[in-house]
């Protein structure tokens, strides 16, 4: 088993989350909230209102929970490819584009479980959007904080409040990380040059920064959904039955313009994001890949 992917991942994922989060609060509600008209009448406002902090509220439960999950991922996906390699016969040979499709969904797949507990608390406390600055009367936010958060989702909706949202999360992931392991697997092979296993480090930043930004134009229609269910009920009457009823509803009253509305924000951050993240898996593998023959000496000495 490859332990190594498990570790590299769980920092990789936090360090690319530190990079996009303030992109990420615009990108949710832009998502779930008609005020917000578009990314920069949205930044000015949470900015106008919120401060700079207003950018990162909810952020410490998920930098743990994304440590988690992204640990998931790349450790599942790494060993999915190892177990289809050897399915064929091949040892541990070159993976096909298959493997590569299979196993990146595979570990999309597996990772809601994990990752929808501490995404709902996210965005619902991005989605507070009352002010704080000094001087400015206006109602008290429903949650003090992501425990707060967490504990009055148990309280009012139960434990499977926490996976609200949890459907289209996983249709989300499945498909996007399956092509986002794919450009990035594709690219880096047609940037390695012969005799190298892989390219330098400016081929690593472009594979990255181009998966995400394709990952994200197929993730995002779902992403829209996962957000709406997920905010729904938080501070009003729930306005959604339901997974389908959320798609149908939301297409009648606001067309199916908005399921991409938030493309262009998504692309924007999956670039700095995934450089972030691959440069940082890259480093920190071959790292434990390098020291591992030495703990394993020095245990047995």
């Amino acid at each position: 088993m490859h332990f190594a992917d498990f570790v590299s991942g769980s920092l990789a994922g936090a360090c690319g989350m530190a990079v996009g989060y303030p992109l990420d609060t615009v990108k949710v509600r832009i998502q779930t909230q008609r005020q917000f008209t578009g990314i920069w009448q949205c930044v000015a406002a949470t900015f106008s209102k919120e401060g700079v902090k207003g950018f990162f509220k909810g952020m410490s439960l998920p930098i743990t929970t994304i440590s988690m999950t992204s640990s998931v991922v790349f450790g599942t996906y790494r060993n999915c490819l190892q177990c289809l390699s050897q399915a064929r016969g091949s040892g541990c040979g070159a993976s096909t584009k298959l493997d590569v499709f299979l196993s990146g969904m595979a570990g999309g797949i597996a990772q809601t479980s994990v990752m929808s507990p501490g995404d709902i608390v996210k965005v619902r406390l991005q989605c507070q959007t009352e002010s704080k600055r000094a001087g400015v009367d206006t109602a008290k936010p429903k949650y003090g904080g992501p425990l707060h958060c967490l504990l009055s989702i148990i309280k009012e909706e139960g434990i499977v409040g926490l996976y609200r949202g949890a459907l289209p999360l996983m249709l989300r992931d499945g498909p996007s990380y399956a092509v986002y392991f794919l450009t990035y697997a594709t690219i880096c092979e047609r940037l390695t040059d012969r005799g190298q296993k892989r390219p330098n480090w400016s081929g690593v930043m472009l594979a990255g920064g181009v998966a995400g930004t394709v990952a994200w134009t197929i993730g995002t229609p779902m992403d829209v959904i996962k957000a709406r269910l997920q905010v729904d009920g938080a501070l009003e009457t729930r306005r959604y039955k339901g997974f389908f009823h959320c798609i149908t509803e939301t297409v009648r009253t606001e067309g199916v313009g908005v399921f991409f509305r938030s493309l262009g924000i998504n692309c924007v951050r999956a670039v700095p994001v995934n450089i972030v993240v691959f440069l940082t898996y890259e480093v920190l593998t071959g790292f434990l890949k390098l020291c591992a023959p030495l703990l394993v000496t020095c245990a047995a000495g």
